[in-house]
C-alpha cells in the first residue's frame, strides 16, 4: 500500500518524499549523533534500523548526494558511506570519461 502511495505521489507531480518517509515523527536529534563512538554508535545504528523499513529510503539517500549532505544518517548511511559512495561515482564517473577519449597523438 505504501509503494503505491509512493508511485502516485511521484505521478501527481510535487510530491515530497519527506511526506511519506518512516523518520518524519520520530526526534531529528537520532539522526544526527554528536559522535560515532559508544552511545552515538547505538544512535547510529537505531537511525538506520528505521530507514531500512522506510518506503522513500532511495530518494531520501539520493537528496542527501545530490545537495552534499554532510551530517547525519540519510538514505541509511553516514556521512562516511556516504563520502565512499561519493567517491566511487566520481572514479567511476572519472574511468568512463577516459575510455571514451580518443588516444593521444603520437609524436
Amino acid at each position: 500500500m505504501v509503494q503505491a502511495a509512493v508511485a502516485e505521489c511521484t505521478v501527481a507531480g510535487g510530491y515530497n518524499w519527506r511526506h511519506l518517509a518512516a523518520c518524519r515523527h520520530v526526534d531529528a536529534d537520532l539522526f544526527f549523533p554528536g559522535g560515532t563512538a559508544g552511545a552515538f554508535a547505538e544512535h547510529i545504528t537505531a537511525a538506520k534500523d528505521l530507514c531500512r523499513v522506510c518506503p522513500v529510503i532511495d530518494a531520501c539517500l539520493s537528496f542527501a548526494l545530490r545537495t552534499n549532505q554532510e551530517y547525519g544518517v540519510w538514505g541509511g548511511t553516514t556521512e562516511d558511506e556516504r563520502r565512499d559512495l561519493r567517491r566511487r561515482s566520481h572514479k567511476s564517473r572519472r574511468e568512463a570519461a577516459s575510455q571514451d577519449m580518443p588516444p593521444a597523438p603520437v609524436e
